[in-house]
């Protein structure tokens, strides 16, 4: 009987100490590999002091008419991400992408992340910028903070472009589990489930040197300050987005996914909605998922160009 409880003891021993020294390699190679992943970083764009902090944005092509990206939420690298659109873009526009405080390159903030506060963020970097004249195109919770800026700026804005954009009175705003996200980050899991499973990283169709660096700006930023602030402020900052519709004047277009429409039903008739005092607005579905401009780049851009062709010649 002894002899039975002392393997018992032991083997419970043994099964606890492994458990120990792999959750210890798990945490210290995730610190290890984030600080060697900070040297290997490249820089891009250009740093724009905003609100005391440095804001990072990219500039490509010198075309009259200027584009302003804004991506969705928790992208690691706004710049790289956007890189094909960026590219369709860019021969016929000056296209900038800007990326927000906890986004790519751009500082970390410890300022609330409401709608409010990064919409006068991003209206500072264009006015430093001397861009005074823009349309908007914006992916996803950039539905939401693009809603706020045309409202607040309607003069600055030429029109509205969104890419599979969140509408205000979508179902799924609820906050994210921040606490617990940050917990599998910090632990060194969040790496290793990537390092199992690399597809669940969503990435442009780039080269792989491109993809290290996206993977690499992703582990730095996940859930960092500001983006667990904004995750935190989804629930109020949709909710505020309620009172607000598009200007009658300010032509809009909505490129949507069909798997987003598929998956929630209401997407489109909600897109529709916000368009119903819109002198020019449309919606046009695109075969694919919720990363459009990784997918169909070309047919975006071409679209946009007709959309705004058409634009002019009734103005």
């Amino acid at each position: 009987m002894k002899k039975i409880l002392r393997i018992m003891l032991i083997s419970i021993g043994t099964i606890i100490t492994v458990m120990v020294v792999f959750l210890a390699t798990v945490y210290f190679v995730n610190l290890i590999s984030n600080e060697r992943e900070k040297g290997k970083i490249e820089a891009y764009g250009q740093k724009v002091l905003v609100d005391g902090k440095q804001m990072n944005v990219l500039i490509q092509g010198d075309g009259k008419e200027t584009i302003v990206l804004l991506p969705g939420y928790g992208t690691a690298s706004p710049v790289l991400d956007f890189k094909p659109l960026v590219d369709e873009l860019s021969p016929y526009y000056r296209v900038v992408v800007i990326e927000p405080f906890g986004y790519g390159l751009s500082d970390d903030t410890d300022k609330v992340r409401t709608s409010q506060n990064i919409v006068d963020e991003i209206h500072e970097c264009l006015q430093k910028l001397n861009i005074k004249k823009y349309t908007l195109m914006g992916h996803s919770i950039s539905g939401i903070y693009g809603l706020e800026y045309v409202n607040q700026y309607e003069k600055e804005v030429q029109a509205f472009v969104g890419i599979d954009s969140s509408v205000p009175k979508q179902e799924d705003a609820d906050e994210l589990p921040v606490s617990s996200l940050q917990l599998l980050h910090q632990s060194g899991f969040y790496r290793l489930i990537v390092k199992m499973n690399p597809d669940q990283l969503l990435m442009p169709k780039v080269d792989d040197e491109t993809k290290d660096q996206i993977k690499m700006l992703t582990f730095q930023n996940f859930l960092n300050e500001s983006q667990a602030s904004e995750a935190e402020n989804f629930r109020n900052n949709f909710k505020n987005a309620q009172r607000l519709h598009f200007p009658k004047n300010l032509p809009v277009v909505f490129y949507l996914a069909d798997q987003t429409e598929k998956e929630t039903p209401s997407w489109k008739p909600m897109h529709e909605d916000l368009l119903k005092n819109v002198d020019h607005g449309k919606v046009v579905t695109f075969k694919g998922g919720h990363y459009l401009h990784h997918t169909k780049s070309k047919e975006l851009a071409a679209d946009f160009r007709e959309f705004l062709s058409n634009i002019e010649s009734h103005r």
